[in-house]
């Protein structure tokens, strides 16, 4: 008896005793511990190999360093994938996750749960200017799918372990359940119900606690102060200016990646993006791996950390030059962790997200305090910064604003986090209607929206899965009469006209070929190239199903003939198909909310 004969016993036996609910509590528990050993792991690891690479080395000796040991983390990614990957789609981000979410029935393949971390361990730990944050949420809703499918469930449960999986890898990551919970509510859950918290919220718990027990090192350190009332108005405009900065990188991450695109030879990528990184990190040193130290220095007080261990370390007790360093920082940040990613390094924008948000605080109330004008909380400003840059480019206010205040236990900056999270999601939103992992889903047509949902549902369907071939196909050369028994007893009453080499030609009604098998109108021995009819319309095979209904509703027809790119005839596809699988999965939709 095989492992798979076992498990569908297994199987059909829990379905008697166990409800799938308390089974997804179950497996909500397995996909939190391995979620969290994950995390530990990434992190351990990575830090691991920063720590090996930078062991007892002088900071001036390290610029040397910093101009090649990127390169070759961005290299080795590349060589893990091309060589130990083969045939097999590797992707980086929260993108795919969401796609898989929309189009493929939230399966992701079984590899992520390790290539994600051994290559996004490989990048940042060799000094590539992103985070870990994506790479271990990729890898817990891997873990998280492939355990929903190891054990046969279906659609909805499988997408709450992917969710509790990456709700797992945050958690674990930044030793922050809720915001760990709440990233998977607001990204990948839009619309959810009150039972989605439950699983949610076992993972995650557990994923911190495991991650604490291997690997306790907190993301920051800091002792938050109560917020002055006198800030307020700067706590708002700084939260306008970060919204605005989360829309240039938005924006410039779009150029970035058109410009990588023009690179067909992905070893000339690694070239490109490694140099010009190494180049940066030399200049600006805080760029180096994640970015995290640099902020903690800040957090400490020591507001001279981004200047000091720089070219212009001379300069570092010059107020004005720090400030105007750290937003050249700032700005190098956005480009590095762009280059980092594209050009074939594994990583995501959360934690550059975090770091950005950061400098920006920092710039700002730092700087106004030079003007002698008011005193600012910097470290309060730093967090403020943070999570208004995570609200505007990922569209998560929430997680923004919970994973702050757990990180930095600043639960006294509430007010002000809710204040600058909110402005700076709205900024964004009203400029660019979809975040940096949706807009390219959205252009596609593969996004899962719910402000239209017709729209929506259209966009899951693939032509494939409502194509018709069950038709009688007629050849130009054959006639009427030599047909006539497969026409009368055809269930259909359309016909498509093919030639030998599969390429449609056109089709015929059933109401005019009875009307000339019964005599009311010539042609019985007429060809059916001369009888040939023109269809409305045309479908092609690689048309979006909201394109089909398009047409179909433009000429009032209820169904049109399919070919392919060469012509060639591939079937037929009608409304009452379509509706039949709009009704499909308006269910499996349902499903999905509850």
């Amino acid at each position: 008896m095989n492992i798979r004969t076992r498990l569908d016993q297994l199987n059909r036996w829990r379905m008697q005793k166990i409800s799938n609910r308390n089974f997804l509590i179950i497996l909500a528990f397995v996909v939190g511990i391995i979620g969290g050993l994950a995390a530990a792991l990434l992190k351990g690891l990575t830090h691991f190999i920063a720590s090996t690479l930078q062991n007892d080395i002088d900071w001036h000796v390290k610029y040397s360093f910093y101009l090649v040991l990127p390169l070759l983390g961005i290299l080795l990614s590349v060589l893990y994938v091309r060589k130990f990957l083969k045939g097999k789609k590797f992707e980086h981000g929260i993108t795919p996750i969401i796609y898989a979410i929309s189009r493929k029935s939230s399966r992701i393949e079984p590899h992520n749960v390790y290539s994600q971390i051994i290559t996004s361990a490989i990048t940042v730990g060799f000094g590539g200017s992103c985070g870990l944050e994506a790479p271990i949420a990729y890898s817990g809703s891997a873990i998280g799918s492939n355990t929903g499918r190891f054990f046969g469930l279906q659609y909805k449960e499988i997408t709450m372990l992917l969710a509790c999986g990456a709700a797992a890898g945050i958690s674990g990551a930044f030793n922050s359940p809720i915001a760990g919970m709440i990233f998977a509510i607001e990204i990948l859950l839009p619309e959810f119900s009150i039972p989605a918290f439950i699983p949610l919220l076992i993972s995650a718990a557990l994923a911190s606690v495991i991650s604490r027990m291997l690997y306790s090192e907190p993301l920051f350190h800091t002792a938050a102060t109560e917020w002055e009332m006198e800030a307020l108005f700067f706590y708002l405009f700084l939260a306008v200016v970060v919204g605005l900065y989360t829309v240039y990188f938005a924006k410039i991450s779009n150029v970035v990646k058109r410009w990588f695109a023009q690179i067909k030879n992905p070893y000339n990528k690694v070239w490109f993006s490694g140099i010009a990184l190494g180049l940066m990190i030399f200049v600006f040193p805080a760029l180096y791996g994640e970015g995290y130290l640099t902020i903690q220095q800040i957090l400490y007080g020591q507001f001279d950390a981004i200047v000091k261990n720089s070219l212009f370390a001379d300069y570092k007790n010059l107020a004005w030059v720090v400030v105007c360093y750290t937003v050249l920082t700032l700005f190098a940040k956005s480009f590095a962790s762009l280059f980092t990613l594209n050009g074939g390094g594994n990583g995501g924008v959360f934690g550059p997200s975090l770091v950005m948000g950061g400098l920006i605080g920092f710039a700002f109330a730092y700087g106004m305090n030079q003007t002698g004008i008011v005193m600012l909380n910097v470290p309060n400003f730093v967090m403020a910064g943070m999570a208004g840059a995570l609200a505007g480019i990922m569209h998560a206010p929430l997680t923004g604003m919970f994973l702050i205040a757990e990180i930095t236990g600043g639960y006294t900056l509430m007010v002000p986090l809710m204040l600058v999270t909110s402005i700076s999601y709205l900024i964004n939103r009203s400029i660019l209607k979809h975040s940096i992992y949706t807009k390219v889903l959205a252009e596609s047509g593969d996004l899962l929206s719910y402000e239209d949902k017709d729209r929506t549902v259209l966009s899951m369907m693939k032509l494939r899965y409502v194509l018709e071939t069950n038709f009688v196909v007629l050849r130009p050369q054959e006639s009427p009469n030599v047909r006539k028994s497969d026409i009368i007893h055809s269930k259909r009453n359309i016909f498509p006209i093919v030639d030998d080499k599969g390429v449609l030609l056109g089709i015929i009604y059933s109401e005019r070929l009875f009307s000339i098998l019964l005599g009311e109108e010539e042609g019985a021995d007429k060809t059916f190239d001369k009888l040939v009819q023109k269809p409305n319309d045309i479908i092609h095979e690689d048309e979006q199903m909201e394109v089909v209904m398009s047409k179909m509703n433009r000429d009032d027809v209820w169904i049109l003939p399919v070919i392919d790119r060469d012509n060639k005839y591939l079937g037929f596809v009608s409304k009452s198909s379509v509706f039949n699988k709009y009704r499909a999965l308006l269910v499996r939709q349902g499903h999905y909310l509850e």
